[in-house]
């Protein structure tokens, strides 16, 4: 799974194990990133908690679609397999688009998006790739697709905690659930 031994959920701090066994009964399994990190309690701790500052957000003018497509989008141009696995599944699922996620993974220029959409990832592709370079021009085209400043610093946010987690993801060899890849592929045929 990962260079680095996961510890036991046995063995984890009280407030970890509680999430990790939360997230265990919604999901049907442990995502490996919530094992991986657990080994230095203090930084899991920070870790989830800015996560879910970013991704779990009320106010945000985001939808959790286009957060999960930043996050899918620039995981793919960094080369992190668990992320573009994972959260290719969870876009999958918010968007109910199957075939999304390969299309942003692949080239998002392509992909069927909204002209919105387009722009708010032209800007996280040069967040991800080229910050250095960000200059007042490249707020106009946000801006003209109704996106706020705060918005723009949502889409520079994720985009650069992702850089984060997707080199920590490909160092420790953490590798994406086999249960990520058939989520959200198909429709769930409706009980009668």
């Amino acid at each position: 799974m990962s260079r680095y031994p996961a510890p036991e959920i046995k063995d984890l701090p009280q407030d970890i194990r509680d999430k990790v066994l939360e997230v265990q009964e919604k999901a049907g399994f442990v995502p490996n990133v919530f094992l991986t990190l657990a080994r230095r309690p203090a930084e899991w701790r920070a870790f989830f908690a800015y996560h879910d500052a970013l991704m779990l957000r009320e106010d945000s003018g985001l939808t959790k679609g286009e957060r999960e497509m930043i996050v899918t989008t620039t995981s793919a141009a960094n080369k992190c397999l668990y992320c573009v696995v994972a959260h290719g599944a969870i876009l999958r699922i918010y968007e109910k688009k199957p075939l999304l996620a390969d299309q942003v993974a692949t080239n998002y220029r392509k992909a069927d998006i909204s002209p919105r959409q387009r722009a708010m990832l032209d800007f996280a592709m040069k967040v991800c790739l080229h910050s250095d370079t960000i200059e007042e021009s490249d707020f106009a085209p946000l801006h003209a697709h109704g996106f706020s400043d705060e918005d723009i610093w949502d889409i520079a946010s994720i985009t650069a905690f992702f850089g984060l987690s997707n080199r920590m993801a490909s160092f420790s060899n953490m590798l994406p659930n086999p249960e990520f890849y058939a989520m959200g592929r198909t429709s769930k045929e409706k009980k009668t």
